[in-house]
């Protein structure tokens, strides 16, 4: 996937990477931006600003400027025609691929999204090559894929990462012998009781090293060793599979959903604590699967 996705960029192409919250795309793009830096045929420009739901095309096109231009005096021009000819032109001098990476982009705006992809054409049209990376959680692949999104999603290449399947065991024996010293057993510092409910009740990296970390803290406070499946049941959230938790990690938080679901967000609150009406319930699950989100 990862040699897929530097080819995408390399090309061109509108690219979106989509995973769950802690399912690593953070990680991803740090790699392949660290690739693209060594092979030095691609100029690698990142937005900066954290919210991302403010951001319009103007912000992006000032993040590119900030990246690309070398002269220190440098002025972005304000009036929007100057500015895209400049940007236009600043590109095909660089005579390189450039790529705009923008993280937790499910929270951008569907016109900065659609501004973006039409930026690209008129980078093309002057000469040059712009690539733009889209990372975020499957709220932002769902988006592409809705009919009112169509110009942009439909020259999108999508890159999911899906999780571990069955390998969630081996993944966690894996990254305790990468921890444990070379003379450590894993059986001595945790139970496969233990590990069996890790692998049954965790999805991501960033879970298993979060809750491994709480468990071997709480085994040592209470002196057991090695850590059984008692004290994994102590550390992890009650709610840890409840139906916000689950939406949140999909993207989708309060004013997210309301927008989807087309309702109050006083509504949405009781959808998610349980105490809508059964009709109404019924029919806010119906949407939610028909936009692309398990439940």
């Amino acid at each position: 996937m990862l040699k897929e996705l530097k080819l995408a960029i390399q090309a061109g192409k509108l690219v979106a990477l989509s995973g769950v919250v802690g399912s690593g795309k953070t990680a991803t793009l740090r790699h392949v931006q660290e690739q693209l830096g060594k092979e030095k045929d691609c100029l690698v420009a990142k937005s900066l600003s954290v919210e991302k739901n403010q951001i319009s095309l103007g912000t992006l096109i000032l993040a590119l400027f900030y990246d690309l231009a070398t002269e220190k005096d440098f002025k972005v021009p304000t009036q929007p025609e100057r500015r895209e000819r400049a940007l236009r032109d600043l590109i095909k001098r660089r005579q390189k691929t450039v790529a705009l990476f923008i993280d937790e982009a499910h929270d951008l705006h569907s016109k900065t999204l659609v501004g973006l992809k039409r930026l690209m054409e008129v980078v093309r049209d002057g000469g040059g090559t712009l690539s733009v990376v889209l990372a975020g959680h499957p709220k932002l692949k769902n988006d592409l894929r809705r009919p009112s999104m169509e110009e942009i999603g439909s020259r999108a290449t999508v890159f999911e990462l899906e999780g571990f399947g069955g390998e969630k065991r081996r993944y966690v024996q894996w990254l305790l012998s990468e921890v444990l010293s070379p003379k450590a057993q894993l059986e001595a510092i945790i139970t496969a009781e233990a590990l069996s409910v890790l692998s049954d009740r965790l999805t991501t990296p960033l879970q298993f090293e979060q809750y491994l970390t709480l468990a071997f803290e709480e085994g040592y406070a209470v002196g057991q060793k090695p850590v059984g499946a008692e004290v994994i049941d102590t550390v992890l959230a009650k709610d840890l599979d409840g139906l916000e938790p689950r939406l949140t990690r999909q993207g989708y938080n309060v004013r997210a959903l309301a927008e989807l679901l087309n309702a109050k967000p006083a509504e949405v609150r009781s959808f998610l604590r349980g105490k809508l009406p059964a009709s109404q319930t019924q029919e806010f699950q119906n949407e939610i699967r028909a936009a692309g989100i398990p439940l």
